[in-house]
């Protein structure tokens, strides 16, 4: 056992700024590494509702309110969309965090319009709706206001337990069978959670939130996810059951994946928090990843290939049937749908 937290600067889970892919001049401090303080920039993107045409991902529309997370998850596939933005995918995507403070009125104008062909929305696609930010700006529950009297389907992909908040407008949605909420657990240990993922829920409150939600009657199920193979693997069955206990009723999985400067940043923090499992990980990746640490081609990305992502693959089932964790979807619906055209309440009473 190690003692104490080993995170990033400043509880972060990155210790420094890579070098951004697309820029051919790199800012080297002179000291220790800038990046701290979380600084909160205005997005002034004119649309909300991104589509995607991937076969791995159940929905094809999504809405991110917030791009960059400060939950700092030092294995987020999502890091290298930073560098789009001249960050980096370092600390820069921890403490960098760009708002689309009018996400909730584009969202409105998006579904108002006759060209809105009712589906499944998730929130989010990319970045955590439920970072530590949200708490102050609600962006997100003023998203899910919205959705709620278009009466339009969502799904929601978080690892922080503030999704509870918002138990009141998923009710309504629920009641239409228009809502599901996915936890997202990596792992049950607190240590190993609050160095790898330093600024989100600890494993024991994605609990309590599956278990409020499935309460309320809100659909819940949980993703192991990623799975980190010779760090984390082993937690699967321990996770599903958890889970099924705390009431929800179904479940997925992902493999962990690294691309771009991902690599270096996990292979860093290996180094830092777990140097006798580093060769092991990163030599159980690529086994799953045909030889590399990550594999960005369609229906493989996501759970990998070879023997050994078989044998994940068999365990996950074989857990799931035997916890009655079998429920593969919920339907979702759009018979509800209604093209509401009045300016919405957002932020005030419902």
């Amino acid at each position: 056992m190690m003692s104490g937290p080993k995170t990033g600067v400043g509880g972060r889970g990155s210790s420094g700024n890579p070098g951004n892919r697309f820029e051919p001049l790199a800012f080297v401090p002179d000291g220790a590494p800038e990046g701290s303080a979380t600084r909160f920039l205005k997005d002034t993107s004119r649309s909300i509702i991104a589509y995607n045409d991937s076969p791995d991902v159940g929905f094809e529309a999504s809405v991110n309110p917030y791009r960059g997370c400060e939950h700092g998850c030092i294995y987020c596939y999502a890091r290298p969309t930073h560098e789009y933005l001249g960050f980096s995918a370092g600390l820069d995507f921890e403490s960098r965090i760009l708002v689309k403070e009018e996400a909730p009125e584009l969202l409105r104008k998006e579904l108002a319009s006759p060209r809105w062909k009712p589906q499944v929305i998730a929130l989010c696609g990319v970045t955590d709706p439920y970072q530590p930010v949200e708490r102050r700006l609600e962006l997100t529950r003023g998203c899910l206001k919205v959705l709620a009297a278009f009466r339009n389907p969502v799904a929601i992909i978080t690892k922080n337990h503030l999704v509870t908040r918002d138990v009141d407008v998923l009710e309504e949605l629920a009641a239409r069978d228009a809502a599901v909420v996915f936890i997202s657990v990596t792992t049950l240990d607190g240590d190993l959670c609050g160095r790898m993922e330093p600024r989100t829920s600890q494993p024991h409150l994605r609990l309590d939130a599956v278990r409020a939600l499935s309460r309320a009657g809100i659909p819940v199920g949980v993703l192991v996810a990623p799975v980190i193979p010779g760090l984390t693997d082993h937690e699967m069955p321990a996770i599903l059951a958890a889970a099924s206990e705390a009431g929800a009723d179904c479940a997925g999985y992902s493999l962990v994946r690294l691309p771009f400067g991902v690599k270096g940043l996990f292979e860093a923090w290996l180094e830092e928090n777990r140097p006798d499992r580093k060769d092991k990980v990163l030599n159980r990746i690529r086994e799953i990843r045909g030889g590399r640490l990550n594999n960005p081609d369609f229906k493989t990305r996501m759970k990998g290939q070879g023997i050994f992502a078989e044998q994940l693959e068999g365990l996950f089932h074989a857990t799931c049937r035997k916890l009655g964790l079998t429920r593969r979807n919920w339907n979702l619906s759009t018979a509800s749908f209604r093209a509401e055209t009045r300016q919405l309440p957002l932020f005030g009473s419902d």
